[in-house]
């Protein structure tokens, strides 16, 4: 492995870190506790206001992500080189982006408005589609966490 070969692999795992590990604290603790001591007039604004500075870092967490894995697997000759494993990643973190997409695009689109206008009833159904497709796209991250480690061995 090269220097640089290194250093990719490490903005890589950062940039996944980021990404996955903000699901999973935005998921599994920041939510629950809203939802546990706030009321829909002050949750769902900070809500919107968390995924809001959490979506930042995510859009660039993907950049990075594209731009290392693709640098990555042209160092190792290309697609046609690298393992099977490669490929399913690679697959899996775009269609994890296009879930990214749809959420920023579609229901927290919905979201800000909603919120801003104190419509609770047309926000807590966005911020509830929302909360689904990121556990999926969650379990998705997971996912290809497993592959990084475990798939190399099959």
């Amino acid at each position: 492995m090269t220097f640089a070969y290194a250093v990719l692999l490490c903005l890589h795992l950062l940039a996944a870190t980021l990404w996955v590990g903000g699901m999973a604290v935005m998921h599994l603790a920041v939510r629950r506790a809203a939802v546990a001591t706030l009321p829909p007039p002050l949750r769902l604004p900070f809500m919107a206001a968390a995924l809001g500075r959490f979506f930042t870092w995510v859009a660039w967490a993907i950049v990075l992500l594209l731009a290392s894995a693709l640098a990555m697997i042209m160092m190792s000759g290309g697609f046609a080189a690298v393992h099977w494993s490669v490929h399913a990643m690679f697959a899996a973190g775009l269609l994890m982006m296009a879930i990214f997409g749809y959420i920023r695009l579609g229901p927290y689109r919905r979201l800000l408005p909603a919120v801003a206008a104190h419509r609770w009833s047309e926000a807590a159904p966005q911020m509830n589609r929302i909360r689904q497709w990121v556990a999926l796209n969650l379990l998705l991250g997971i996912a290809v966490f497993v592959l990084a480690v475990v798939a190399r061995v099959l």
